[in-house]
């Protein structure tokens, strides 16, 4: 794993203690926007504690967690009980059977992969001929990026293809990916693009403290699909399918 979140309280620290109630909103208007209202068996993979789990559960008819912390599973079992069952493990190596899922999800994961491909590879295995994967990637081509690398004060490129990993943010890895790469890979694994959001248009402590959080929410459910062809957001959102044998 890239990332271990075991005997971390991702739920208190990063979440509930820091300013990022935009952010969470944003995520969450995504979702409602992509995921089937539909589905009998669901997936959220690598989803924690489950913070996102109130704009799922009552689209499918079972549902599971599945994340490599035990500490964040518990931390879900003990909110949502027996609307959920947890499965911990390997993302390389998920613990579901072939075509197995009607839909999944995977947000804010991807920047902890260093084998990106293998990964999507399980969730293409997972889902059903005609299921739907909603999946989140951390984009390297973002407006303030591109303004470190062309003043010369970041070394890393956002125009180029390669993934990013910025270790001095995390110094067992933090990746970044360039849309056109993640999107060779999706037709390279075998999903078909269904639709694209552009996601937290507005993280900006500056911005923040601006326009407040209630009107950079208001302004994101505008701008998610009018700034999805440009692909500039921190995170890009994707409906993917998995095409009918």
């Amino acid at each position: 794993m890239v990332s271990d979140y075991n005997g971390y309280d991702y739920k208190k620290i990063f979440w509930e203690d820091a300013d990022r109630e935009y952010e969470d909103q944003a995520d969450r208007m995504a979702i409602r926007k992509l995921l089937p209202k539909r589905m009998e068996k669901f997936a959220d993979i690598g989803g924690g504690y489950g913070r996102l789990a109130n704009e799922y559960l009552k689209r499918a008819r079972k549902v599971y967690l599945f994340d490599y912390s035990k500490t964040e599973l518990k931390q879900a079992k003990d909110i949502y009980g027996d609307k959920i069952e947890t499965k911990a493990g390997d993302i390389y190596k998920l613990p579901f059977k072939d075509n197995e899922l009607d839909g999944l999800m995977m947000v804010r994961v991807t920047h902890h992969l260093d084998h990106l491909e293998k990964a999507l590879d399980e969730l293409y295995r997972v889902l059903k001929p005609g299921g739907v994967a909603v999946i989140e990637v951390a984009n390297k081509r973002t407006l303030p990026k591109m303004a470190r690398f062309i003043t010369r004060k970041s070394k890393e490129n956002p125009f180029s293809k390669e993934p990013a990993n910025y270790k001095e943010i995390c110094e067992t890895g933090f990746y970044n990916y360039h849309p056109k790469y993640v999107e060779e890979l999706f037709e390279k694994v075998g999903f078909k693009r269904e639709k694209v959001l552009s996601v937290s248009n507005f993280r900006s402590k500056t911005l923040k403290k601006v326009f407040k959080t209630n009107n950079l929410v208001k302004m994101e459910n505008t701008a998610q699909k009018v700034l999805a062809p440009i692909r500039f957001a921190p995170s890009i959102y994707y409906k993917l399918r998995k095409p009918e044998k």
